[in-house]
């Protein structure tokens, strides 16, 4: 089997990876992030079907507020539904916020890692937020298990980032803007062994908040440059331009 190598932007070296296909791009699921809301999605959504994509916006039940894992089931069953009725050989899947974390959750402990040509994470709190470690301090009210299972050193994140943090099948890229003041830091969405993008190192005048992410036009152009058949595009400042 000849692997696909990823260029990643920190320092985490290349690596080896492609099980499926990477010029057969298949069917798209989008993941909201925590609060649930497939409205935040549909930019994003809207741009990749002009671009000739098949997307389904993933709902989450309890507003994504529940556990992650059992999220993570929810979109097993999607991804199922999806492959079943296109007869693509894999998915590509975008996670946005705690979608991300979801989406890697599926990969590695319900056999999604088989499943995904793509995975790519978009403003993701892969390590945590500090955000989350404050609320956890306070009542389930505020801060449910959602919430809890975001804090950086919670349980579901140890297990998820111990060893191999993007296991062998997809190739992963992960997106995310320096000035989000959700997920803190904001370099949390750093995955090793992925395509790490700040928008930043693209178009250095660009400053999406969190919740301005899955709606900014460079954004969402760089989701459809790293969906296109092939592996992840390294794209550089010279590339703003065109993803304006």
């Amino acid at each position: 089997m000849i692997g696909v190598v990823v260029a990643t932007s920190g320092g985490d070296g290349p690596k080896a990876q492609g099980a499926a296909p990477q010029d057969r791009p298949g069917p798209v699921l989008l993941v909201p992030g925590y609060g649930g809301s497939v409205q935040s999605l549909e930019t994003l959504a809207a741009r990749l079907r002009t671009a000739g994509k098949v997307v389904t916006v993933v709902p989450m039940p309890d507003d994504a507020h529940g556990d992650l894992s059992a999220q993570a089931r929810v979109l097993d069953t999607a991804v199922h539904a999806a492959l079943d009725s296109s007869g693509a050989p894999s998915v590509d899947v975008v996670g946005y916020s705690a979608g991300g974390v979801v989406t890697r959750l599926w990969a590695r402990s319900l056999g999604g890692a088989s499943l995904a040509r793509r995975i790519v994470t978009l403003d993701s709190p892969h390590h945590g937020t500090q955000i989350a470690a404050l609320g956890s301090m306070l009542s389930d009210d505020i801060c449910p298990t959602a919430c809890q299972q975001l804090a950086p050193d919670s349980p579901v994140l140890a297990t998820l980032n111990s060893g191999d943090e993007t296991p062998a099948g997809p190739t992963f890229v992960s997106i995310w803007s320096t000035n989000d003041r959700v997920v803190v830091p904001p370099d949390s969405a750093r995955l090793s062994g992925a395509l790490n993008l700040t928008v930043q190192s693209i178009c250095a005048d660009e400053n999406p908040g969190h919740t301005d992410i899955p709606t900014n036009p460079v954004v969402d152009n760089m989701v459809v440059a790293e969906l296109a058949a092939g592996p992840p595009a390294p794209l550089t400042a010279a590339d703003c331009a065109r993803l304006r």
